[in-house]
């Protein structure tokens, strides 16, 4: 797999980075799909930088757009090889960007949309040092089997997803949630009626309020 480079943005402050947060997208899309976002959060977290990387493949299933991992069979509990060579490129990458920065190994958090929420939440629970948040828009947990043994960590999720969405049933976040709680991880969860497979102004709103509580804390 190669190694990740994508659009960046912030800090709002136009000063010293304190804090990273990278933004992993969907399947079919690349990081161009969720840097308008930051401008939004940037609002709440004005010393941080903001990073969305395109996935490392290219998208098997069209001429264009990336991909984290091909879908294959959509099944959670049989995606895990081709996550786990995702974990390993967004694992490095996420040091590389700590390095960058000149940021504490702690001083970062993940968001995720779709695809992206699946790997997000996949490498963050499973990095020795948490990050302060995850934020995992319309995901799933992939290989949740592995979960309680695998982890080496506690960070807190915020898991949001539309009720409506055709793409990533929203049954999909339920079941995550339920694993995650059993793991005692902390979860806070959003379901948005009438949402389709998107992020509306409650998931950014929420997940704003998330980032703020995170690295405040």
């Amino acid at each position: 797999m190669s190694k990740l480079s994508g659009p960046s943005w912030g800090p709002a402050s136009k000063g010293t980075p304190k804090r990273l947060v990278i933004l992993c997208h969907g399947v079919g899309a690349d990081g161009n799909d969720l840097i308008d976002l930051t401008p939004f959060w940037g609002r709440v977290l004005p010393d941080a930088v903001f990073v969305a990387p395109h996935a490392p493949e290219p998208f098997d299933m069209a001429p264009s757009g990336r991909q984290w991992f091909p879908l294959g069979d959509l099944d959670p509990a049989k995606l895990g090889g081709g996550v786990r060579r995702a974990e390993k490129v967004l694992d490095e990458f996420i040091d590389e960007q700590l390095a960058k920065y000149n940021l504490s190994p702690t001083a970062y958090a993940l968001m995720g949309f779709s695809q992206g929420a699946m790997i997000a939440l996949f490498t963050g629970l499973r990095r020795a040092t948490a990050p302060r948040a995850i934020l995992a828009f319309s995901g799933a947990l992939i290989d949740p089997e592995t979960l309680k043994a695998e982890m080496k960590n506690h960070a807190p999720v915020l898991l949001a997803h539309g009720e409506a969405d055709q793409v990533v049933p929203v049954f999909r976040s339920r079941d995550a949630e339920a694993v995650l709680r059993a793991a005692n991880v902390p979860v806070e969860a959003l379901y948005v009626a009438n949402l389709g497979h998107g992020i509306d102004d409650a998931i950014l709103d929420a997940g704003a309020l998330f980032l703020k509580k995170a690295f405040a804390g």
